[in-house]
């Protein structure tokens, strides 16, 4: 019986993507980007699925216990997502949003123009928890044993917090906000958040 986090293989894909989906249906930068409901979750499942992909590359997702919680890290030096993916991600927004699709394209680009790029980092992508199982501290129990293994190496983490009552949950784990940018069309507001190294060796 697993009593700890692990790292999620590619044969986890799924239950990663399912996870992301029910914890961003409701993500205030996320529905505003899907903005219909009733095809939300199908949009996120085919959008959320490209990024575990493209994650999944580099043995830095992991599953809490029980699969009730994810956390999707890109390591230092690595990118979220191949140029087939990317390539990918381009040609399915226009199929998921149609017109819309040009909104979250900029959208993503201001999440990239943001991202820092002068000091390697882990970069927190996604954090999710099973929406049944909020409120236990699943999720901040596996962020905070990710963090003893990058304390370990001594690297900084970065993040972009899409939900504004969660910053305040990143600041209890080290992290500081240093910027923020809006989403276009009268979109919300996006904070970036950066934690320095710890016991660098």
């Amino acid at each position: 019986m697993e009593d700890g986090p692990r790292v999620a293989s590619p044969d986890d894909a799924t239950t990663v993507t399912g996870l992301v989906v029910g914890a961003f249906f409701d993500d205030p930068t996320w529905s505003w980007a899907f903005p219909d409901p009733g095809a939300r979750r199908g949009q996120h499942r085919a959008f959320w699925g490209l990024f575990v992909e493209g994650a999944l590359r580099h043995d830095w997702v992991w599953l809490a216990a029980g699969d009730v919680a994810t956390s999707i890290w890109i390591p230092p030096g690595r990118s979220d997502m191949s140029e087939e993916q990317e390539a990918r991600m381009e040609a399915l927004l226009p199929d998921l949003l149609g017109p819309g699709s040009a909104r979250v394209s900029e959208a993503l680009e201001l999440f990239e123009a943001a991202h820092p790029r002068d000091e390697p980092h882990y970069y927190l992508s996604l954090l999710a928890t099973d929406p049944a199982q909020r409120g236990h501290g699943y999720g901040l129990a596996l962020l905070a044993d990710n963090l003893r293994l990058i304390d370990a190496e001594g690297a900084g983490a970065y993040l972009e917090a899409s939900n504004p009552a969660n910053v305040a949950l990143y600041e209890r784990y080290g992290f500081a906000q240093v910027g923020a940018f809006d989403l276009p069309d009268g979109g919300p507001t996006v904070h970036t958040m950066w934690r320095s190294p710890r016991n660098a060796r």
